[in-house]
């Protein structure tokens, strides 16, 4: 009968330990590097720079390859128009045709990009079209129609003369921006990790006081136990129990509050550092105290050079300039150079398409080339200020970056000379609080003795227990 009672409890605790264990393993023990390497890679923060770093990264690519060759393909399967076309007469008036074309066809052209910002293009096109016309004649219209392949290859040389090769122009602006936002990125991966900094000792904070408020309930309950027993042995009032069962009462509710909060900042942390708000987490903290010295000069000139603040501004000012030298160019003196050079044939014969465009091809050999040369010049003569007040709005806004630059470094040099002061500040009080701990133990041991022999309150007792939780706070 005993053997049957003993059964089932021993298969719930046996159970409740299975469960307990399979919980403990679920749970994802962090150290701070770990912490951060996970936020280095999971978080959304990071995600989201890596993504506009990609961003940049390619549109540096792209304008990179403007550079390149490139071969390009049109083809027009069908292209179909009608409609009227102005026919010019001699000693008379314009007379006006309907016509109808069906073209299949297309073009290849291949273009090479000179150093110069300029580009020269090898290009064919070809077409078979089905062309009809309607005319007036005689009092009624007549219609005309005809098959005809066109054959055209050629040579086309464009070049940009006396202006800025904007081709190197652009890729240069492309390349300040992706080192920029390299500069950018180094500096979001630094706040990142300082944010995973503050997030885990915050939450080592807040686990901690939680611990304390456990420790402080313990404290209350033991000295509850002890007000019990010297109430019924008579040497302390019923108030004074009263007393130590409200601080039970309070210090079980300010747990509560600490165990809800600690929570919530396992929460928040799991947010930061990208995992999923399901996984239960704990941390281990090694919060060692070891001494620092700090050269103020020494921190302030490797701040002054590896700021990624500094970094990011100084591309600022690279892009700027060439804003004010993009602005010099509205009123500059601009000329280009174009060319080309091309043979073209038409075909009519022929009963089929491959006859037609062999027809076409005898035509270009002896149909006279098509060729041109331009040259061109401008320059605005007057434009009623604005290329002036383009390039003085720029180099105002170049000031304005330089302004910034300078604010940055200075506010750099301010924050370090408060750091500095917050580290030996915090130094100098984790030393007094470190005895002051010590202390306060040591005196609240010889309180708790001195209220077991009656010789102060339950009250008196709780302001020590009080103290001693406060500075375990500090």
């Amino acid at each position: 009968m005993k053997t049957r009672n003993i059964l089932p409890i021993f298969l719930i605790v046996a159970l409740s330990f299975f469960c307990n264990r399979a919980k403990a393993q679920d749970t994802l023990v962090l150290t701070f590097k770990q912490a951060v390497d996970i936020a280095l890679t999971e978080s959304y923060t990071i995600k989201s720079h890596t993504e506009n770093k990609q961003i940049l990264h390619y549109n540096y690519l792209y304008y990179k390859a403007q550079f390149k060759p490139r071969l390009d393909l049109n083809l027009y399967t069908p292209s179909w128009d009608e409609g009227l076309r102005s026919v010019e007469q001699v000693d008379d008036l314009p007379v006006y045709n309907s016509y109808s074309s069906m073209k299949f066809g297309g073009d290849l052209q291949f273009t090479y990009v000179l150093p110069t910002g300029g580009n020269l293009s090898l290009a064919g096109e070809m077409f078979h079209e089905n062309y009809k016309t309607s005319f007036m004649s005689g009092g009624d219209y007549q219609t005309l129609k005809r098959r005809q392949a066109y054959s055209q290859f050629g040579l086309i040389f464009k070049q940009p003369i006396f202006t800025k090769n904007t081709l190197r122009e652009n890729l240069k602006i492309a390349e300040y921006d992706y080192e920029r936002n390299e500069a950018y990125y180094t500096r979001a991966q630094m706040d990142i990790v300082y944010d995973v900094t503050a997030g885990f000792y915050k939450l080592y904070q807040a686990d901690y006081e939680r611990n304390i408020d456990e420790e402080r309930l313990k404290n209350s309950r033991e000295a509850l136990r002890i007000a019990q027993l010297k109430f019924e042995t008579g040497d302390i009032p019923e108030g004074d129990v009263l007393i130590t069962e409200i601080n039970v009462a309070q210090n079980d509710a300010r747990l509560s509050e600490s165990k809800g909060i600690y929570e919530t900042e396992k929460d928040n942390f799991k947010l930061l550092i990208g995992l999923d708000l399901m996984q239960d987490i704990s941390i281990i903290a090694y919060t060692d105290f070891e001494p620092i010295l700090i050269d103020l000069e020494v921190a302030i000139d490797q701040a002054l050079q590896n700021r990624m603040e500094i970094v990011e501004k100084e591309y600022d000012i690279k892009l700027q300039e060439i804003q004010i030298d993009k602005a010099k160019r509205e009123r500059e003196f601009k000329g280009s150079i174009s060319a080309y050079y091309d043979l073209t044939g038409i075909g009519y014969d022929g009963k089929n398409l491959g006859d037609r465009f062999q027809s076409s091809f005898d035509d270009l050999t002896v149909r006279p080339p098509n060729r041109g040369i331009t040259l061109s010049l401008s320059y605005p003569i007057l434009d009623w200020g604005r290329g002036r007040n383009y390039v003085k709005r720029e180099r105002i806004r170049l000031k304005d970056q330089e302004l910034k630059l300078e604010n940055i470094k200075q506010t750099i040099i301010k924050q370090i000379r408060e750091i500095v002061r917050t580290v030996y500040e915090a130094e100098n009080r984790f030393r007094i609080n470190q005895k002051n701990v010590e202390s306060a133990i040591r005196s609240y041991k010889i309180n708790q003795l001195r209220f077991e022999n009656g010789d102060i309150t339950g009250q008196e007792l709780g302001v020590e227990l009080e103290r001693l939780s406060q500075v375990q706070l500090d």
